[in-house]
């Protein structure tokens, strides 16, 4: 028997799942033609573990969060701001022209309350992306929505969409917890003891199995308690090699509750399918500091694109997905009736969140929103068996560039090379180069790196060269690095951060100017 709510029983008997505001029943809604589609930033109430909660959301005039479009083309959205406070939403995944990319200070002022914002530009990326703020701390608070550009060429599939947005969640103001952070009040400290020889966190070996990954790169260091008494980027200088003498901290907030499509497991989003169906999971990471292990059960997929660049496919029930990353996963369903979740296990924890995938009459049982067991550390096994459908041509780096990623906890201070963020100190490129960056973790924690208006291929890891992915987002673990490829293809000032939200603020950014750029 299910213990799902009676409100949610109801709903469910009425059929009112096809008014979700995320899931399976989007309305196709293009972002083209004469009239821009209208979306507003606006705050609502959602149901956590039975209390009320006010976030933010970016919805259409019919309530359906963010937008899906069918195939790539003019995008016209007219951005309203009903919020009390200034915004601005940046649409990850895409590449419009930097004034357009929604980054306060590199590409627009933010918009004010009440101020509505047009944005029109040619998109040419298809594939599963998302929105979400660039402002402070707001997308703590659950401001973003899913952002998928469907595929024409995949339209004759006979496959369901199913979209999983991933939160993690706090009754705490996000100003507050970084104030925690930053004094080292109530921080989670998350962490595993690391060997100093190898890496026994077990990591999908691309056949539903674990294998140990083995350590590369650079040895352990110093304590980052060296820094106890110092400030800014002498601090930041000090802790470059990997944190307290072999101490790993997956994660540095603790959190009220995991959600799916805002929902926690005490009260699932129950996807209706049909028995030996085909679907198509399109898994979005938009947690604030939380990676998630996508566990599917008893099910076997495929992943089939990473942050909405076509891969080899790659078959398994397990997957990493880090913060700001998505993945598609295609799957078929047995025949006969049934009940299969499809859970986000919290890295380094035992939490986890998810959705249900069910037909008419499958028996959906209790979920608990804890695992029996704890969620291993990430590490890049899976990063280094992905490659590119579509990798960037063959040619050799022009310009290239080694960012330590630097960091301590004794003070919440984050960077690259030993500093914070500097908007007068970008790395500067020239229009037409190709570009590599090595990205060398000296810190203690993991740090999913993004890099805006480009999509960059995965070229080494630990310095052993290979073709890897496509992607706009690539986790660096403790104490490894990878060096990634893109085209200076797109002109203007782009961002290059940690998506880690906390990390960022502390200043863990930078920037990519292209020479001789003036914004329009």
């Amino acid at each position: 028997m299910t213990s799902l709510s009676r409100r949610r029983m109801m709903q469910i008997a009425a059929g009112s799942l096809a008014g979700s505001l995320i899931g399976t029943s989007f309305p196709l809604t293009r972002a083209a033609g004469a009239e821009a589609v209208r979306l507003t930033v606006t705050s609502r109430i959602i149901d956590v573990y039975g209390k009320p909660a006010r976030v933010y959301g970016i919805l259409q005039p019919n309530g359906t969060a963010g937008l899906l479009a069918d195939g790539a083309g003019d995008f016209r959205v007219a951005l309203d701001n009903a919020l009390d406070d200034p915004t601005l939403v940046h649409w990850h995944g895409l590449t419009p022209p930097s004034e357009q990319d929604g980054v306060p200070g590199l590409s627009q002022p933010p918009l004010d309350a009440a101020a509505v914002h047009d944005y029109a530009f040619v998109n040419r990326r298809t594939g599963t992306h998302w929105m979400h703020s660039h402002l402070g701390l707001q997308e703590q608070q659950l401001l973003a929505a899913p952002l998928i550009v469907r595929d024409t060429a995949e339209a004759g599939l006979d496959e369901q969409d199913v979209v999983i947005l991933l939160h993690d969640f706090s009754f705490r103001s996000p100003e507050e917890i970084y104030d925690e952070l930053r004094t080292g009040a109530g921080m989670a400290m998350s962490h595993a003891m690391e060997p100093a020889d190898d890496d026994t966190a077990q990591m999908h070996d691309g056949h539903g199995e674990t294998m140990p990954e083995t350590m590369g790169g650079m040895d352990h260091g110093e304590s980052m308690d060296m820094d106890r008494d110092m400030s800014g980027d002498a601090a930041l200088q000090m802790d470059t090699a990997g944190g307290m003498a072999g101490m790993v901290h997956a994660n540095d907030v603790e959190y009220d509750a995991y959600l799916a499509n805002d929902r926690t497991l005490a009260d699932p989003e129950i996807v209706r399918v049909d028995p030996g169906g085909r679907l198509r999971l399109r898994i979005i990471n938009a947690a604030a500091a939380t990676n998630f292990l996508i566990d599917l059960g008893a099910l076997q997929g495929e992943l089939i694109a990473v942050d909405g660049d076509a891969v080899a496919p790659i078959r398994g029930s397990r997957f990493e997905l880090a913060i700001a990353q998505r993945v598609d996963i295609r799957l078929g369903l047995p025949a006969g009736q049934g009940a299969y979740p499809i859970l986000a296990r919290r890295e380094e924890g035992t939490e986890q969140t998810g959705v249900v995938l069910a037909t008419k009459d499958g028996m959906i049982h209790h979920l608990s929103d804890h695992a029996e067991t704890r969620t291993p550390l990430f590490g890049l096994t899976l990063e280094r068996q992905l490659a590119a459908l579509g990798p960037l041509p063959a040619r050799s780096a022009e310009r290239a560039e080694t960012l330590d990623i630097t960091g301590s906890h004794m003070g919440y201070r984050w960077g690259f090379n030993g500093k914070v963020y500097d908007p007068n100190d970008p790395i500067r490129v020239a229009e037409g180069e190709r570009v590599e960056l090595v990205l060398r973790n000296m810190t203690g924690m993991h740090h999913p790196i993004h890099l805006h208006g480009h999509h960059f291929q995965v070229v080494a890891i630990d310095g052993e060269r290979f073709s890897g992915a496509v992607r706009d987002t690539v986790l660096v673990p403790p104490s490894r690095s990878v060096t990634i490829a893109f085209d200076a293809d797109n002109p203007g000032h782009w961002a290059l951060h940690c998506h880690q939200l906390y990390h960022m603020v502390a200043g863990m950014m930078t920037s990519i100017l292209y020479e001789g750029y003036r914004p329009t």
